[in-house]
């Protein structure tokens, strides 16, 4: 069994900074892809910043500039700091990981979400 656990998230003003955080557990022999992606009211869930295996990093256009993906590869932690929020930043964010089980099989596993509400 695996557990994603987000913390993070709330409310700020435009201009503002907030750092969320990703933590898995459990049954992972080695974390392929760890990350965020984020749903606004009424728009699909889009991919915001991901770590790749430790070793690259993939971020939106969007947040290029502004958001930061950094790890605790000891923790199975992933931080996401997101500097210069604007409003079109408010969303549920969610955290994804993609593991290689001890049986080397991959699973997919995403967090329960986070919402971020950036007031203008």
């Amino acid at each position: 069994q695996v557990h994603v656990l987000e913390s993070g998230g709330g409310s700020v003003q435009a201009g503002g900074s907030m750092r969320l955080s990703c933590t898995a557990s459990g049954d992972i022999f080695a974390i392929n892809i760890m990350g965020w992606y984020r749903q606004g009211s009424g728009k699909q869930r889009e991919l915001v910043a991901t770590d790749i295996a430790g070793t690259d990093t993939k971020y939106a256009d969007s947040v290029k500039g502004r958001f930061t993906i950094s790890r605790d590869g000891a923790k199975n932690t992933r931080y996401l700091q997101m500097n210069s929020l604007t409003p079109e930043d408010t969303a549920i964010y969610y955290c994804y990981l993609r593991h290689t089980t001890t049986d080397y099989t991959t699973d997919d596993y995403w967090g329960q979400g986070t919402q971020v509400t950036v007031s203008s």
